[in-house]
């Protein structure tokens, strides 16, 4: 395993690598490519804090554990929310920030506040050459140039390894609440968090557990403002079901809900589907889960099924246009089906030419997002991490 120190180490490994190489930042999001590991958990600091002007610089090896333990200090957060898969996939490790940002790792927040890439600010990473790349800047005023910043969110390392990252935070709310309803069906509990989500009460969160047969809606905020939206939602939702306020929302129960914590002892493969809220009570019946737990409004939906279930197959026969990803199963089972949604050619031509362009000698995390084109009959959507 190589663990360069600093940047220009990190850019030498990369320039004299003779293969393809296996990209890690903590290790935690349970996939390995074909090749040498190299890690980032040597590039590790803050290199810049102003928490006046709500901007943080960190090296892409910093744990998330580490900035948000100084950023609370500050009485601030990572608004996005990014995930702990730890429990889910059974691994240890610590999450990095690099990791999170390449991952596009956004939490039950991106209904409200947009994705983890939104608040990407600025990159420094090193390409498929070895040659050190820097976009965006450090203050949030600084958005000249081409945006690479957005492009490199969510490419998990396969046209860059991030060596520093530049964000914008926000402050810790003073409030925060929420407001559960008794739903009797998955229809329900969609149009119950439809309306809240259309209502001007600023929600954070719009979840469903199909268990408790609860949806639950998180407000954060002022505390007068926050009690005044709950009681104005219990009013507004009584008419899909019992309504129960909460007056300061459990952390645990969002925690839960952004780590699919539902599945964690439970067996099985773990896919990760967007789709339309509306759409969801149509698909849900039609991919004969063993478990499923909703988030983003019904938008996004956790599917626990027997292992090598091919779940693109059935949203396909749904006749649903979704993006599904294999976030649990397998090396064999990923092998054959392919961690990410098939794109269409188009598409797909596209993203070969950006791979060809930061990635010219495909050294980089090699065939983990190339899943190949879509097959007759299946569907595909933009982006939705």
């Amino acid at each position: 395993m190589m663990i360069p120190q600093s940047e220009a180490e990190l850019a030498d490994c990369i320039a004299t690598a003779k293969g393809p190489l296996n990209i890690q930042g903590g290790g935690t999001r349970g996939f390995t490519c074909a090749g040498d590991t190299l890690t980032t958990r040597g590039l590790s600091g803050v290199e810049l804090y102003e928490p006046g002007s709500l901007t943080l610089v960190a090296k892409a090896g910093t744990t998330v554990v580490e900035l948000e333990a100084l950023l609370a200090s500050e009485g601030q957060r990572m608004a996005f929310e990014p995930m702990d898969c730890r429990g889910l996939l059974g691994i240890s490790g610590e999450p990095t920030i690099g990791g999170a940002f390449a991952a596009n790792s956004s939490g039950p927040r991106r209904i409200q506040g947009g994705a983890a890439r939104d608040y990407l600010l600025g990159v420094r990473f090193i390409d498929g050459a070895g040659q050190v790349v820097k976009n965006g800047g450090r203050v949030m005023k600084n958005v000249t140039g081409y945006d690479l910043v957005k492009l490199m969110a969510g490419s998990h390392g396969t046209l860059g390894v991030l060596s520093e990252v530049s964000l914008k935070v926000l402050p810790i709310p003073e409030a925060a609440g929420a407001v559960s309803v008794a739903v009797a069906d998955l229809a329900t509990a969609v149009a119950a968090l439809s309306a809240a989500l259309g209502s001007p009460y600023d929600v954070t969160g719009a979840a469903y557990d199909p268990v408790a047969g609860l949806a639950h809606i998180r407000l954060e905020g002022f505390a007068p403002s926050v009690s005044y939206r709950c009681d104005r939602l219990v009013t507004d939702l009584a008419r899909f079901g019992a309504v129960e306020a909460t007056a300061d929302t459990p952390v645990a129960l969002w925690q839960g809900i952004r780590d699919v914590a539902a599945f964690e002892e439970k067996t099985g493969d773990v896919w990760r589907i967007s789709v339309k809220p509306s759409d969801a009570p149509v698909l849900a019946p039609q991919l004969a889960a063993e478990a499923l737990q909703f988030d983003w409004g019904g938008g996004l939906i956790w599917a626990l099924v027997p292992e090598g279930t091919d779940l693109r197959a059935r949203l396909a026969r749904a006749g649903v246009p979704g993006h599904a990803t294999l976030v649990r199963a397998s090396a064999q089972t990923h092998a054959a089906l392919g961690r990410f949604q098939p794109q269409v050619a188009p598409l797909e031509r596209l993203s070969q030419g950006l791979r060809q362009k930061f990635d010219p000698r495909g050294v980089l995390n090699k065939g983990l997002m190339q899943a190949g084109p879509l097959q007759a009959g299946q569907m595909q959507t933009g982006f939705t991490g």
